[in-house]
């Protein structure tokens, strides 16, 4: 979604500065244009050929330096950014900003701009808590500016506290969720479910699958991506969840169906794309069963109950996945049917590049309308973009 969008990346005077041609190489990397803007503080902690060298472009430096013979730099700049992005942000930029002083090229051409503009504040704690400070970015935010919180730990000055910049990952959430206000899917909500469910047979030993809840990461990822605001209700996993979502964490069956219960009655699209027990144990044991004490262990089994089957909300796109290992399209249509989904994502789990814990998956959508859409190996985001490409779809024809 960062494809060709133009961002405008200041950088200030501050030690964090380093860490910033991260963030370039990043954004380069996902397909947006990104200008550099530097102060001069900021070349006193980093070379501009360093930025110019990861971005392929030129780095502004100056105030009065013109693009081309004819454009005028700050103009230009503001004019055609989709977003301007200043880290790090010292205190001494933010108080500018606040004032609306423009005496330099990247205050200029935030004044100047109408795109959005997130800061990344990142200065010793005494110089950010100052009440003037805080005024400052209070003042930004009332205007407009997203803030991205300043990290406790240790800061230049050798102590450990409240200043350090936020992190890159969490520079590009950031990134992509303002970019992605105009995404087709901004303004829905979406719930997905991702990973396995634990079952209980005392409190050490459970029942559970092969799920790592790596589809439904992926999901949850483009969707926000694209704009949604979604919210994962996530069974246990050993993967760490992506940021820029609401988690909801469960561990059984019953336990997500409560969850998805409490969160669906104003969702406009549900994905159940986590691997939930088809059975659970009907007495768990309060306490661990010695071993010693046993020749075999005999456990009754009962039925949970089919969450996607039992959720019915008028106006709701349901998509079910389906792990089949055999007749993949016609298991997948009865299943289909019988929850009553708008689609239905089926991938054959005997492949070993397709299903549980690995980072691709071979699927293919089926509609209720009857459509069928085998689709080739492709990485589990790819497959993603697929899957709420056709809910789009679904959304618009309902």
């Amino acid at each position: 979604m960062l494809a060709n969008k133009s961002i405008v990346l200041g950088v200030t005077g501050g030690i964090a500065a380093f860490k910033v041609a991260e963030l370039a190489s990043q954004l380069t990397k996902a397909g947006a244009l990104i200008d550099v803007v530097m102060t001069r503080g900021a070349m006193e902690f980093i070379a501009p050929l360093t930025f110019q060298a990861l971005t392929h472009r030129p780095v502004v430096t100056e105030m009065f330096r013109l693009l081309t013979e004819t454009e005028i730099g700050h103009i230009s700049l503001a004019s055609r950014a989709d977003l301007i992005v200043v880290a790090p942000a010292t205190a001494n930029v933010i108080a500018k900003l606040a004032c609306g002083l423009a005496d330099d090229m990247l205050t200029t051409t935030i004044l100047a701009t109408r795109a959005p503009v997130l800061i990344a504040p990142a200065m010793e704690e005494n110089m950010l808590t100052n009440t003037v400070t805080q005024a400052n970015i209070a003042s930004l935010r009332e205007r407009g500016m997203v803030f991205v919180e300043s990290q406790f730990g240790r800061l230049a000055s050798g102590k450990i506290g409240k200043g350090r910049m936020a992190e890159v990952d969490d520079l590009m959430v950031a990134i992509r969720k303002i970019i992605a206000q105009k995404g087709d899917l901004a303004g829905m909500k979406v719930v997905i479910t991702a990973g396995g469910t634990h079952e209980p047979i005392d409190p050490v030993r459970f029942i559970g699958n092969r799920s790592s809840g790596k589809m439904g990461f992926a999901l949850a990822e483009a969707a926000r991506d694209r704009g949604a605001e979604v919210t994962l209700i996530l069974g246990p996993t050993y993967l760490q969840p992506p940021k820029g979502v609401k988690i909801v964490n469960v561990e059984t069956a019953l336990d997500m169906k409560r969850a998805v219960e409490g969160v669906v009655a104003d969702a406009h699209v549900l994905i159940m794309a986590a691997a939930v027990a088809d059975f659970r144990v009907e007495q768990p044991a309060e306490q661990k069963i010695k071993r010693e004490k046993l020749d075999g262990m005999d456990l009754h089994l009962v039925k949970n109950p089919d969450i996607l089957a039992q959720v019915s909300n008028p106006g709701l796109v349901k998509v079910g996945f389906a792990a089949e290992s055999q007749d993949l399209v016609e298991n997948a249509r009865a299943k289909l049917e019988k929850k009553h989904l708008q689609l239905i994502v089926a991938n054959n789990i005997t492949s070993p590049e397709s299903g549980f814990g690995v980072d691709t998956n071979k699927v293919t959508l089926v509609d209720a309308a009857g459509n069928v859409t085998e689709l080739p190996l492709m990485s589990k985001r790819e497959v993603a973009e697929q899957v709420l490409n056709k809910v789009g779809t679904l959304r618009s024809s309902s």
